[in-house]
């Protein structure tokens, strides 16, 4: 069997003369964190909307677990076991916390199994003390782990997460990063992971994918790809 559970080939997503995407093709294996980093624009968050099905494909293929996922809706490729999360969190903040993890639950399974699920996640993420919160009184760092717990219900097999660390502090980024490291272990989950802080990419990934205009312009191991001249002229500059 394959260790490949998820790959884009040559996908391609145009608007008119514009090329947001222009025949990317990488793989994620199997418990494996792959990053993708590069500057504003360089097609990082269009490629998640595009493996997600938010984005219609201009050409190119996304196979899922080896299935050609390509023509099915978000909510299939959802229940496929591919799940995301967004730049901004998508919490609700007048609910309480335990309550919108088992709703979102519920969406991928029957009510008894939901609580024990949600129980789960919210215990994974050290967010059991503050289950019975409302979500806007959490601080910025446990909303983000809120964020991510939302995505984590039903147990998906592939996570997309789109700067999950933004505006969090060292402390909280670094955290947030070591439950994603255990997540992939313990959970059995990988992780595709759009993210601009470099101590994060650098300290987890497995490998690095490198965008720029729409194209994968260097991929590695993530000590080869910091060494790599044209991706320290492109992007990393003095942070390499």
């Amino acid at each position: 069997m394959s260790n490949c559970i998820l790959e884009t080939i040559d996908v391609a997503i145009h608007y008119g003369g514009v090329k947001a995407l222009d025949g990317v093709s990488l793989t994620l294996e199997r418990g494996q964190i792959r990053s993708v980093i590069g500057p504003n624009g360089a097609g990082k968050s269009t490629v998640i909307d595009a493996i997600t099905g938010r984005r219609r494909l201009t050409g190119g293929q996304v196979r899922l677990g080896g299935e050609d996922v390509s023509a099915l809706g978000v909510a299939e490729r959802r229940q496929r076991g591919l799940s995301r999360s967004f730049q901004r969190t998508s919490i609700f903040s007048d609910m309480q916390v335990r309550r919108q993890v088992e709703l979102a639950s519920t969406q991928c399974m029957d009510r008894e199994a939901a609580k024990a699920d949600a129980h789960a996640v919210l215990e994974e993420l050290n967010l059991l003390s503050r289950a019975d919160d409302v979500a806007r009184d959490l601080s910025y760092g446990e909303q983000r782990r809120l964020d991510l717990a939302l995505a984590l219900v039903g147990r998906p097999t592939v996570l997309l997460l789109d700067e999950p660390m933004a505006g969090l502090t060292v402390k909280e980024s670094l955290d947030l990063a070591q439950h994603l490291k255990t997540l992939t272990s313990r959970w059995n989950v990988s992780v595709l992971l759009v993210e601009h802080d470099m101590d994060v990419v650098f300290g987890i990934s497995d490998v690095v994918t490198v965008f720029e205009l729409g194209r994968v312009i260097a991929h590695g191991e993530p000590a080869a790809v910091r060494a790599n001249p044209r991706v320290r002229e492109a992007y990393l500059g003095s942070a390499a």
